[in-house]
């Protein structure tokens, strides 16, 4: 499952042993007002295997986590995501507060770098063209709903079945707010493109 406002692209370099089947899933379009937890249900429609593992980028982390509690998954794996509301940074703890969120997605929508900035972090920037055809999901509808559900997600308790892949270096949710989680040198936020060579070796790994 892609991160925020992301295709599932961003797996085009993930190629792993034929033993397994990869299938990537997209984004549908939210409800008005639909809760995540309604959300993730609906989601869960689309898994077609028993006891598969599950992987979700960044808000698709916390996505891929909510479904567990309708599907069952072998394994829930997260990669540069967090675990619980209580691995929130600061600044989208901020965010909720003070409801910033509600101004942020008609900007982005007229702006593709500051979306991109936001979903891949600004370590990115002197790529912005590049990183563009990962993000086409931008109906406004669905941003702003996938916004405030990042922001505001209710999560206390810790997915049992959880492996949390975070980069040194991600600069969404900065690793000093991250626990339990297998610590990728120089991953950024956008570890799942660039640092596709470690998920290829480490993923079936860690899947045994």
């Amino acid at each position: 499952m892609p991160g925020l406002g992301a295709s599932s692209k961003i797996f085009e370099f993930i190629k792993l042993d034929k033993k397994f089947k990869l299938i990537k899933l997209d984004w549908i379009s939210p409800f008005e007002n639909e809760s995540l937890s309604s959300y993730a249900k609906r989601m869960t429609k689309k898994i077609k295997h028993k006891n598969p593992y599950i992987l979700g980028v960044s808000f698709g982390g916390i996505l891929v986590q909510e479904m567990s509690v309708f599907c069952k998954f072998s394994k829930v794996i997260i990669v540069s995501s967090i675990k619980s509301k209580f691995e929130l940074p600061i600044s989208m703890i901020l965010a909720k507060k003070t409801k910033a969120n509600i101004f942020f997605p008609s900007k982005w929508i007229n702006d593709i770098e500051n979306l991109i900035l936001f979903v891949f972090g600004d370590l990115v920037k002197k790529k912005v063209m590049h990183y563009k055809r990962y993000l086409s999901v931008r109906d406004p509808q669905y941003l702003n709903w996938a916004v405030k559900q990042q922001i505001n997600w209710k999560r206390t308790s810790i997915v049992s079945n959880i492996i949390h892949i975070h980069g040194d270096k991600d600069n969404v949710f900065p690793t000093r707010y991250i626990k339990n989680a297998i610590i990728v040198k120089d991953g950024t936020h956008a570890m799942i493109l660039i640092k596709s060579d470690w998920f290829n070796k480490n993923l079936p790994l860690l899947l045994k």
